[in-house]
């Protein structure tokens, strides 16, 4: 057994362990500090790193390798360090050279999702792990599920993928008993299937699957093949979506262990084992030893609104994290609660104005065909703001599939000539409008001035971009921040203000 087979615990020898983390975006330095805490020689290696970050690196004891050239250029370098272990930020693609080097080499590498999982035990006991991803709504249900589990009176952290790093609350001194886990495609990718650094939460979900990512993971088998890791081990509930087949199919190709079942949930009438709709009410069919012939009421369709998740999708949200919070215990009382006390972030979904007979909505989350097709589905008459950076996706079903409702279509972004050609051959009468601007600083007020121009009486305007917003904007919430103020400015204007 090597010694990284034995580093289990917070409480096991780490010091002098020689370890160069990739990138100093948050996990990194998390990752880069934690090991720094445990005595470990530590070294990060990154492009463009962050200032304020480098700045701290010296003072807890890391030293810096800023990568100015290639990533080839750079081999030399970390060799010379002799490494034991590699930290990998999740932006790292698995045909980065430096990875690559490593695989050569038999270099261990790990995220820090992994790293996070040997540490957690650093207050006992140990906190369990719920653990969310699907291709979207991963945040707004990892949310909701603390919220849930929060109600019941237990210590629950929202963290991962969703801006605070799993480290840091496995380092909180407060301690917590259960971690909602939000993690990416990218950050799946990187665990073990097996072995000491394999993990075993109570609960998991894959929320849903859609293209996205492919030209990170190199094509849509090894995207699924990602998610699908969310469900090893898994000990009390592998939660899936009735209406999307590939989640329940990597559910039972799962190695989970003895005594864990399969929970659907879905926005329909639920069978035993299942979480679902009936009338009015959500009704857990799962939990309740007579679940062939009862069911449990979990909350409303009006509890639901009041959260923000009215849409299909934000409805479906819920019932994924009713069901998670159920498999960790929790009464259903404490789910209608959590739903009640609960609000969906800004950009997804939101209503900006509802004025003059248009209302605007800002759904800048959807980076994604997937993300987009619920935001569409959830209004009538649409004039939609769509483009950005495709991420080697299209949006041809898309378009196709909503031609009925849309009254125009305002596109923005890098790659507006393939969103373009997917109009021409799908929609080739709509009203099309294109938005030339490079200037960040004008693409969203020329966006809404041309979308309210087009807009009508009782439409709702639309920003589902169906795309990534990095060609122009800072990130998705910059991008719907912008389109806000847009509207509002628009608003004003029109009023004589």
């Amino acid at each position: 057994m090597s010694r990284l087979d034995e580093l289990t615990s917070w409480h096991h020898d780490w010091s002098g362990l020689r370890v160069v983390v990739l990138g100093l975006g948050v996990s990194g330095f998390a990752a880069a500090d934690t090991l720094a805490e445990k005595g470990a020689r530590v070294t990060v290696a990154a492009r463009d790193p962050d200032a304020d970050r480098a700045r701290i690196l010296p003072v807890i004891g890391v030293d810096l390798v800023v990568i100015d050239g290639s990533d080839e250029d750079a081999l030399p370098t970390l060799a010379a360090l002799e490494p034991e272990l590699l930290i990998v930020s999740p932006g790292f693609r698995p045909d980065n050279a430096i990875l690559l080097w490593a695989a050569e080499r038999d270099l261990p590498v790990w995220g820090d999702i992994e790293l996070a999982w040997r540490l957690r035990d650093k207050i006992a006991p140990a906190a369990d792990w719920v653990l969310v991803t699907g291709t979207n709504g991963k945040t707004t249900t990892t949310r909701l599920t603390a919220t849930m589990l929060q109600e019941a009176g237990l210590r629950a952290a929202p963290c991962g993928n969703i801006g605070v790093p799993v480290l840091d609350a496995v380092r909180d001194p407060a301690g917590f008993d259960v971690l909602v886990v939000e993690l990416s495609s990218f950050q799946l990718h990187q665990l073990p299937a097996a072995g000491p650094g394999a993990l075993h939460p109570v609960a998991s979900v894959c929320l849903n699957l859609a293209e996205d990512h492919y030209d990170w993971h190199g094509g849509a088998s090894a995207y699924r093949d990602a998610k699908a890791k969310v469900y090893a081990h898994t000990r009390v509930a592998c939660v899936y979506n009735r209406a999307d087949e590939a989640t329940m199919r990597m559910v039972e190709e799962a190695d989970v262990e003895d005594g864990a079942r399969a929970i659907g949930f879905g926005v329909d009438t639920p069978g035993p084992s299942d979480v679902g709709v009936v009338d009015d009410i959500l009704v857990d069919r799962a939990f309740l030893d007579d679940r062939r012939n009862s069911a449990l009421e979990i909350g409303t369709l009006a509890d639901v609104r009041l959260a923000g998740l009215a849409t299909p999708h934000g409805l479906a949200n819920a019932l994924a994290a009713a069901a998670l919070a159920r498999a960790v215990g929790v009464p259903p009382v404490a789910v209608r609660d959590g739903l009640r006390r609960f609000r969906v972030d800004h950009h997804r979904t939101e209503i900006v104005l509802d004025a003059d007979g248009i209302m605007w909505v800002d759904d800048s989350k959807a980076t994604n065909p997937h993300a987009a097709n619920s935001a569409l589905s959830a209004f009538r008459s649409i004039v939609w703001i769509v483009g950005g950076l495709l991420k080697g996706v299209d949006i041809d079903a898309l378009v196709a599939s909503h031609r009925h409702r849309l009254r125009a279509a305002v596109v923005v972004g890098v790659d507006r000539e393939a969103v373009l050609a997917a109009f021409a051959r799908h929609a080739p009468d709509l009203p099309l409008f294109e938005v030339e601007a490079d200037d960040t600083e004008q693409v969203m007020p020329v966006a809404v001035r041309l979308a309210g121009a087009a807009a009508r009486d009782g439409d709702t305007v639309l920003l589902a971009p169906a795309a990534a917003s990095m060609d122009q904007f800072a990130d998705y919430a910059d991008r719907g921040r912008r389109f806000q103020a847009a509207v509002r400015q628009h608003h004003a204007e029109s009023q004589g203000g």
